[in-house]
Protein backbone atom coordinates (compact mmCIF):
# COMPACT_ATOMS: atom_id res chain seq x y z
CA UNK A 1 0.00 0.00 0.00
CA UNK A 2 1.78 3.13 -1.14
CA UNK A 3 1.92 6.50 0.51
CA UNK A 4 0.13 9.19 -1.41
CA UNK A 5 2.25 9.99 -4.43
CA UNK A 6 4.39 6.87 -4.19
CA UNK A 7 4.46 4.22 -6.92
CA UNK A 8 2.27 1.20 -6.16
CA UNK A 9 4.20 -2.06 -5.82
CA UNK A 10 2.71 -5.31 -7.06
CA UNK A 11 2.47 -7.69 -4.11
CA UNK A 12 3.30 -11.39 -4.25
CA UNK A 13 0.80 -13.99 -3.12
CA UNK A 14 -0.08 -13.48 0.50
CA UNK A 15 1.96 -15.46 3.00
CA UNK A 16 -0.22 -17.30 5.48
CA UNK A 17 2.50 -18.60 7.73
CA UNK A 18 1.54 -19.01 11.36
CA UNK A 19 4.74 -17.15 12.18
CA UNK A 20 3.03 -13.95 11.05
CA UNK A 21 0.63 -14.23 13.95
CA UNK A 22 3.40 -13.45 16.43
CA UNK A 23 1.59 -15.13 19.23
CA UNK A 24 -1.70 -13.29 18.75
CA UNK A 25 -4.59 -15.27 20.29
CA UNK A 26 -7.76 -15.22 18.22
CA UNK A 27 -10.10 -12.48 19.44
CA UNK A 28 -13.69 -13.13 20.43
CA UNK A 29 -16.14 -11.42 18.12
CA UNK A 30 -19.84 -10.77 18.49
CA UNK A 31 -22.06 -11.91 15.63
CA UNK A 32 -22.66 -9.31 12.98
CA UNK A 33 -26.26 -8.16 12.60
CA UNK A 34 -27.94 -7.18 9.36
CA UNK A 35 -28.03 -3.41 9.12
CA UNK A 36 -24.70 -2.90 10.87
CA UNK A 37 -21.71 -1.39 9.19
CA UNK A 38 -18.36 -3.10 9.09
CA UNK A 39 -16.52 -0.02 7.99
CA UNK A 40 -17.16 3.64 8.62
CA UNK A 41 -20.70 4.01 9.84
CA UNK A 42 -23.32 2.71 12.15
CA UNK A 43 -24.44 -0.53 13.74
CA UNK A 44 -23.74 -3.31 16.15
CA UNK A 45 -22.27 -3.58 19.60
CA UNK A 46 -18.53 -3.78 20.07
CA UNK A 47 -16.69 -7.06 20.04
CA UNK A 48 -13.80 -6.89 22.45
CA UNK A 49 -10.46 -8.29 21.47
CA UNK A 50 -7.82 -9.09 24.08
CA UNK A 51 -4.31 -8.99 22.74
CA UNK A 52 -2.39 -11.53 24.86
CA UNK A 53 0.92 -10.93 23.16
CA UNK A 54 3.79 -10.46 25.60
CA UNK A 55 4.45 -6.84 26.44
CA UNK A 56 7.37 -5.76 24.27
CA UNK A 57 7.44 -2.15 25.40
CA UNK A 58 10.69 -0.62 26.46
CA UNK A 59 11.09 -0.63 30.23
CA UNK A 60 14.14 1.58 30.58
CA UNK A 61 12.32 4.81 29.68
CA UNK A 62 10.17 7.05 31.81
CA UNK A 63 6.88 5.48 32.83
CA UNK A 64 3.84 7.17 31.40
CA UNK A 65 0.91 8.59 33.35
CA UNK A 66 -1.55 5.75 32.62
CA UNK A 67 -1.05 2.04 33.26
CA UNK A 68 -3.13 1.13 30.20
CA UNK A 69 -4.63 2.69 27.09
CA UNK A 70 -7.78 1.30 25.48
CA UNK A 71 -7.61 1.49 21.68
CA UNK A 72 -10.56 0.77 19.40
CA UNK A 73 -10.56 -0.11 15.70
CA UNK A 74 -12.45 -2.10 13.07
CA UNK A 75 -11.16 -5.37 11.55
CA UNK A 76 -10.99 -3.72 8.10
CA UNK A 77 -8.18 -2.87 5.71
CA UNK A 78 -9.01 0.82 5.99
CA UNK A 79 -7.83 0.49 9.61
CA UNK A 80 -4.46 -0.90 8.55
CA UNK A 81 -2.54 1.41 10.90
CA UNK A 82 -4.22 -0.24 13.88
CA UNK A 83 -4.01 -3.77 12.47
CA UNK A 84 -0.32 -3.58 11.62
CA UNK A 85 0.67 -1.40 14.58
CA UNK A 86 -0.80 -3.92 17.00
CA UNK A 87 0.34 -7.00 15.10
CA UNK A 88 3.95 -5.83 14.87
CA UNK A 89 4.09 -4.24 18.32
CA UNK A 90 5.07 -0.89 16.80
CA UNK A 91 2.64 1.12 18.92
CA UNK A 92 3.33 -0.83 22.10
CA UNK A 93 7.08 -0.23 21.81
CA UNK A 94 6.54 3.50 22.33
CA UNK A 95 4.53 3.12 25.53
CA UNK A 96 7.29 2.35 28.05
CA UNK A 97 5.31 -0.29 29.88
CA UNK A 98 1.81 1.16 29.48
CA UNK A 99 -0.36 -1.76 28.38
CA UNK A 100 -2.54 -1.62 25.30
CA UNK A 101 -6.07 -2.95 25.71
CA UNK A 102 -7.35 -3.40 22.13
CA UNK A 103 -11.07 -3.43 21.37
CA UNK A 104 -12.50 -4.47 18.01
CA UNK A 105 -15.73 -2.81 16.86
CA UNK A 106 -18.18 -3.55 14.08
CA UNK A 107 -19.36 0.02 13.55
CA UNK A 108 -18.83 3.68 14.34
CA UNK A 109 -21.69 4.39 16.74
CA UNK A 110 -20.71 1.58 19.12
CA UNK A 111 -17.17 2.95 19.16
CA UNK A 112 -18.45 6.48 19.83
CA UNK A 113 -20.64 5.06 22.61
CA UNK A 114 -17.60 3.43 24.18
CA UNK A 115 -15.68 6.69 23.97
CA UNK A 116 -18.59 8.62 25.50
CA UNK A 117 -19.09 6.00 28.19
CA UNK A 118 -15.48 6.05 29.30
CA UNK A 119 -14.63 2.50 28.22
CA UNK A 120 -12.44 3.62 25.31
CA UNK A 121 -9.61 6.14 25.17
CA UNK A 122 -8.43 6.26 21.55
CA UNK A 123 -10.12 4.99 18.40
CA UNK A 124 -9.69 4.55 14.67
CA UNK A 125 -12.92 5.62 12.96
CA UNK A 126 -14.42 7.09 9.80
CA UNK A 127 -15.26 10.75 9.17
CA UNK A 128 -19.07 10.53 9.44
CA UNK A 129 -19.10 8.97 12.94
CA UNK A 130 -16.41 11.47 13.96
CA UNK A 131 -18.57 14.38 12.81
CA UNK A 132 -21.78 13.01 14.33
CA UNK A 133 -20.10 12.14 17.62
CA UNK A 134 -18.58 15.59 17.89
CA UNK A 135 -21.74 17.48 16.94
CA UNK A 136 -24.13 15.46 19.11
CA UNK A 137 -21.94 16.06 22.17
CA UNK A 138 -21.73 19.76 21.30
CA UNK A 139 -18.00 19.40 20.89
CA UNK A 140 -17.37 17.94 24.34
CA UNK A 141 -16.42 14.30 23.84
CA UNK A 142 -13.74 13.79 21.21
CA UNK A 143 -10.92 15.29 19.21
CA UNK A 144 -9.44 14.08 15.92
CA UNK A 145 -5.71 13.83 16.59
CA UNK A 146 -4.41 12.25 13.37
CA UNK A 147 -5.26 10.84 10.02
CA UNK A 148 -4.77 7.18 9.18
CA UNK A 149 -6.05 6.28 5.71
CA UNK A 150 -7.36 7.73 2.46
CA UNK A 151 -9.32 6.14 -0.37
CA UNK A 152 -10.33 2.50 -0.65
CA UNK A 153 -13.96 3.10 -1.73
CA UNK A 154 -15.40 1.88 -5.04
CA UNK A 155 -18.65 1.55 -6.95
CA UNK A 156 -18.84 -2.09 -8.05
CA UNK A 157 -21.68 -3.24 -10.33
CA UNK A 158 -23.09 -6.24 -12.15
CA UNK A 159 -21.59 -5.73 -15.62
CA UNK A 160 -24.48 -7.57 -17.27
CA UNK A 161 -26.95 -4.98 -15.95
CA UNK A 162 -24.84 -1.83 -15.71
CA UNK A 163 -22.27 -0.82 -18.30
CA UNK A 164 -22.12 2.96 -17.85
CA UNK A 165 -22.73 5.36 -14.99
CA UNK A 166 -25.97 6.49 -16.63
CA UNK A 167 -27.23 2.91 -16.37
CA UNK A 168 -27.46 3.29 -12.58
CA UNK A 169 -30.80 5.07 -12.92
CA UNK A 170 -33.55 2.70 -11.87
CA UNK A 171 -31.12 0.19 -10.34
CA UNK A 172 -30.62 -1.03 -6.75
CA UNK A 173 -27.28 0.05 -5.30
CA UNK A 174 -26.15 -0.82 -1.78
CA UNK A 175 -24.38 1.41 0.71
CA UNK A 176 -23.34 0.28 4.21
CA UNK A 177 -25.84 2.35 6.18
CA UNK A 178 -27.96 5.47 6.07
CA UNK A 179 -25.80 8.51 6.68
CA UNK A 180 -22.52 6.64 6.81
CA UNK A 181 -19.49 7.94 4.91
CA UNK A 182 -20.14 5.94 1.72
CA UNK A 183 -23.89 6.59 1.82
CA UNK A 184 -23.29 10.35 1.99
CA UNK A 185 -20.81 10.21 -0.88
CA UNK A 186 -23.19 8.22 -3.08
CA UNK A 187 -26.16 10.51 -2.33
CA UNK A 188 -24.01 13.49 -3.27
CA UNK A 189 -22.93 11.81 -6.51
CA UNK A 190 -26.59 11.06 -7.37
CA UNK A 191 -27.49 14.70 -6.71
CA UNK A 192 -24.72 15.91 -8.99
CA UNK A 193 -26.12 13.67 -11.73
CA UNK A 194 -29.37 15.62 -11.43
CA UNK A 195 -31.24 12.65 -10.00
CA UNK A 196 -33.24 12.63 -6.78
CA UNK A 197 -33.38 10.15 -3.91
CA UNK A 198 -35.17 10.48 -0.59
CA UNK A 199 -32.32 10.30 1.97
CA UNK A 200 -34.48 8.62 4.60
CA UNK A 201 -36.06 5.83 2.55
CA UNK A 202 -33.42 5.57 -0.16
CA UNK A 203 -36.16 5.56 -2.80
CA UNK A 204 -35.92 7.60 -5.97
CA UNK A 205 -34.22 7.64 -9.36
CA UNK A 206 -31.77 5.15 -7.88
CA UNK A 207 -32.81 2.75 -5.11
CA UNK A 208 -30.23 3.13 -2.35
CA UNK A 209 -30.31 -0.09 -0.34
CA UNK A 210 -28.62 0.20 3.07
CA UNK A 211 -26.97 -3.17 3.67
CA UNK A 212 -24.36 -4.50 6.09
CA UNK A 213 -21.03 -4.95 4.32
CA UNK A 214 -20.95 -8.56 5.49
CA UNK A 215 -24.30 -9.20 3.81
CA UNK A 216 -23.64 -7.24 0.61
CA UNK A 217 -21.65 -9.97 -1.24
CA UNK A 218 -24.47 -12.51 -0.79
CA UNK A 219 -27.07 -9.95 -1.83
CA UNK A 220 -25.00 -9.21 -4.92
CA UNK A 221 -24.65 -12.89 -5.84
CA UNK A 222 -28.38 -13.45 -5.34
CA UNK A 223 -29.24 -10.49 -7.56
CA UNK A 224 -31.18 -8.54 -4.93
CA UNK A 225 -28.84 -5.59 -5.55
CA UNK A 226 -27.25 -4.50 -8.82
CA UNK A 227 -24.13 -3.00 -7.30
CA UNK A 228 -22.68 -1.28 -4.25
CA UNK A 229 -20.74 1.85 -3.24
CA UNK A 230 -18.54 0.28 -0.56
CA UNK A 231 -15.12 0.34 1.10
CA UNK A 232 -12.43 -2.30 0.91
CA UNK A 233 -12.29 -5.23 1.22
CA UNK A 234 -16.02 -5.48 0.40
CA UNK A 235 -15.46 -3.89 -3.02
CA UNK A 236 -12.85 -6.48 -4.00
CA UNK A 237 -15.06 -9.28 -2.65
CA UNK A 238 -17.75 -8.17 -5.09
CA UNK A 239 -15.23 -8.10 -7.93
CA UNK A 240 -14.15 -11.64 -7.04
CA UNK A 241 -17.83 -12.62 -7.36
CA UNK A 242 -18.06 -11.27 -10.90
CA UNK A 243 -18.56 -7.56 -10.28
CA UNK A 244 -16.86 -4.77 -12.18
CA UNK A 245 -15.43 -1.53 -10.75
CA UNK A 246 -17.36 1.27 -12.46
CA UNK A 247 -15.99 4.13 -10.35
CA UNK A 248 -13.21 4.62 -7.80
CA UNK A 249 -14.23 7.40 -5.41
CA UNK A 250 -10.69 8.79 -5.38
CA UNK A 251 -11.33 10.04 -8.92
CA UNK A 252 -13.93 12.45 -7.54
CA UNK A 253 -11.59 14.22 -5.12
CA UNK A 254 -8.89 16.88 -5.67
CA UNK A 255 -5.45 15.24 -5.67
CA UNK A 256 -7.31 11.90 -5.41
CA UNK A 257 -7.27 12.14 -1.61
CA UNK A 258 -10.09 11.95 0.94
CA UNK A 259 -10.11 10.82 4.53
CA UNK A 260 -11.56 7.38 5.18
CA UNK A 261 -10.10 6.77 8.67
CA UNK A 262 -9.20 9.18 11.49
CA UNK A 263 -7.66 8.65 14.91
CA UNK A 264 -9.81 10.16 17.66
CA UNK A 265 -9.31 10.52 21.41
CA UNK A 266 -11.51 11.17 24.40
CA UNK A 267 -11.04 14.79 25.43
CA UNK A 268 -10.85 13.65 29.06
CA UNK A 269 -8.07 11.18 28.28
CA UNK A 270 -6.21 13.76 26.18
CA UNK A 271 -6.32 16.26 29.04
CA UNK A 272 -5.29 13.77 31.73
CA UNK A 273 -2.75 11.69 29.76
CA UNK A 274 -1.20 13.74 26.94
CA UNK A 275 2.06 11.78 27.32
CA UNK A 276 0.24 8.52 26.53
CA UNK A 277 -1.52 10.06 23.53
CA UNK A 278 1.81 11.37 22.25
CA UNK A 279 3.38 7.93 22.65
CA UNK A 280 0.54 6.29 20.72
CA UNK A 281 0.99 8.84 17.94
CA UNK A 282 4.72 8.09 17.84
CA UNK A 283 3.73 4.49 17.31
CA UNK A 284 1.18 5.23 14.58
CA UNK A 285 3.58 7.50 12.71
CA UNK A 286 6.25 4.79 12.80
CA UNK A 287 3.65 2.19 11.79
CA UNK A 288 2.55 4.25 8.81
CA UNK A 289 6.14 4.70 7.71
CA UNK A 290 6.74 0.94 8.02
CA UNK A 291 3.58 0.14 6.05
CA UNK A 292 4.53 2.46 3.22
CA UNK A 293 8.13 1.22 3.16
CA UNK A 294 7.20 -2.47 3.38
CA UNK A 295 3.82 -2.81 1.62
CA UNK A 296 4.06 -6.57 1.04
CA UNK A 297 5.04 -7.36 4.62
CA UNK A 298 2.44 -4.91 5.91
CA UNK A 299 -0.30 -6.53 3.83
CA UNK A 300 0.59 -9.93 5.26
CA UNK A 301 0.71 -8.47 8.78
CA UNK A 302 -2.72 -6.85 8.41
CA UNK A 303 -4.17 -10.11 7.13
CA UNK A 304 -2.67 -12.00 10.04
CA UNK A 305 -4.40 -9.63 12.42
CA UNK A 306 -7.66 -10.03 10.52
CA UNK A 307 -7.29 -13.79 10.83
CA UNK A 308 -6.79 -13.39 14.58
CA UNK A 309 -9.92 -11.24 14.75
CA UNK A 310 -12.24 -13.32 12.61
CA UNK A 311 -10.61 -16.73 12.32
CA UNK A 312 -10.11 -16.49 8.56
CA UNK A 313 -7.70 -14.41 6.48
CA UNK A 314 -8.75 -12.63 3.32
CA UNK A 315 -8.19 -14.58 0.13
CA UNK A 316 -5.35 -13.33 -2.07
CA UNK A 317 -7.80 -12.50 -4.88
CA UNK A 318 -9.50 -10.08 -2.47
CA UNK A 319 -6.65 -8.53 -0.51
CA UNK A 320 -4.21 -8.18 -3.43
CA UNK A 321 -6.35 -5.69 -5.40
CA UNK A 322 -7.79 -4.06 -2.28
CA UNK A 323 -4.53 -3.26 -0.52
CA UNK A 324 -2.94 -0.80 -3.00
CA UNK A 325 -6.18 1.18 -3.33
CA UNK A 326 -5.84 2.45 0.25
CA UNK A 327 -3.26 5.14 0.99
CA UNK A 328 -1.89 5.22 4.53
CA UNK A 329 -1.22 8.73 5.79
CA UNK A 330 -0.65 10.74 8.98
CA UNK A 331 -2.46 13.69 7.41
CA UNK A 332 -6.14 13.86 8.49
CA UNK A 333 -6.98 15.62 5.20
CA UNK A 334 -9.12 18.05 7.17
CA UNK A 335 -10.52 19.92 4.16
CA UNK A 336 -12.08 16.68 2.89
CA UNK A 337 -13.76 16.05 6.25
CA UNK A 338 -15.41 19.48 5.99
CA UNK A 339 -16.50 18.66 2.43
CA UNK A 340 -18.03 15.38 3.59
CA UNK A 341 -19.96 17.28 6.27
CA UNK A 342 -21.22 19.66 3.58
CA UNK A 343 -22.39 16.67 1.51
CA UNK A 344 -24.39 15.36 4.47
CA UNK A 345 -26.00 18.77 4.93
CA UNK A 346 -26.80 18.92 1.20
CA UNK A 347 -28.45 15.49 1.44
CA UNK A 348 -30.50 16.77 4.42
CA UNK A 349 -29.10 14.07 6.67
CA UNK A 350 -27.72 16.59 9.18
CA UNK A 351 -28.03 20.30 9.88
CA UNK A 352 -25.05 22.55 9.20
CA UNK A 353 -22.53 21.56 11.90
CA UNK A 354 -20.04 23.76 13.72
CA UNK A 355 -16.84 21.71 13.48
CA UNK A 356 -14.60 24.30 15.10
CA UNK A 357 -12.43 22.44 17.59
CA UNK A 358 -12.91 18.96 16.16
CA UNK A 359 -9.16 18.72 15.55
CA UNK A 360 -6.23 18.93 17.93
CA UNK A 361 -3.11 18.15 15.91
CA UNK A 362 -0.67 19.65 18.41
CA UNK A 363 0.84 16.36 19.53
CA UNK A 364 0.85 14.88 16.03
CA UNK A 365 2.73 17.85 14.63
CA UNK A 366 5.18 17.64 17.53
CA UNK A 367 5.82 13.99 16.68
CA UNK A 368 6.10 14.71 12.95
CA UNK A 369 8.51 17.58 13.51
CA UNK A 370 10.72 15.43 15.75
CA UNK A 371 10.75 12.76 13.03
CA UNK A 372 11.76 15.28 10.37
CA UNK A 373 8.39 15.05 8.63
CA UNK A 374 6.20 17.94 7.44
CA UNK A 375 3.48 19.14 9.79
CA UNK A 376 -0.19 18.81 8.77
CA UNK A 377 -3.11 21.24 8.77
CA UNK A 378 -6.44 21.26 10.60
CA UNK A 379 -8.00 23.51 7.88
CA UNK A 380 -8.96 26.07 10.51
CA UNK A 381 -10.98 23.54 12.51
CA UNK A 382 -8.55 23.16 15.39
CA UNK A 383 -9.19 23.56 19.09
CA UNK A 384 -8.61 27.11 20.26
Amino acid sequence: MPATGNTTRTAPALARSKGLRRGVVAAAALPLLIGTLASCGYGSQAAKSEDKKANVAATDGKKLSASEVRIGYFPNLTHATALVGLQEGLIEKELNGTKIKPQSFNAGPSEIEALNGGSLDIGFIGPSPSINGYVKSKGSNLRIISGSASGGVKLVVNPDKIKTLDDLKGKKIATPQKGNTQDVAFLNWISEKGWTVDPESGKGDVSVVRTDNKVTPDAFKQGSIDGAWVPEPTASKLVSDGGSVLLDETSLWPDKKFVITNIIVSQKFLKEHPDVVEAVLKGTVKTNEWINTNPDKAKASANARLEAEGGKPLDAKVIDPAWPSIAITDDPLATTLKTQADYAVKAKLIEQPDLTGIYDLTLLNKVLKAAGKPEVSDAGLGAK
